[in-house]
């Protein structure tokens, strides 16, 4: 079990690698998984417009 960083609710993940990309169920934020021991989840950031850029 590890804690959502975004709205705090325990998730139960198994089985996941470094860089993966899970979604909350509760808040659905995307989340990437940054650690295994312990397990880490960061919230992913927004994509923004480049406008070309």
């Amino acid at each position: 079990m590890v804690e959502c960083p975004v709205c705090g609710v325990e998730i139960k993940i198994d089985g996941v690698e470094v860089h993966e990309i899970i979604e909350c169920p509760v808040c659905h934020s995307e989340l990437e998984v940054v650690s295994l021991d312990p397990i880490v989840l960061e919230e992913l950031p927004e994509v923004e417009e480049d406008w070309g850029e």
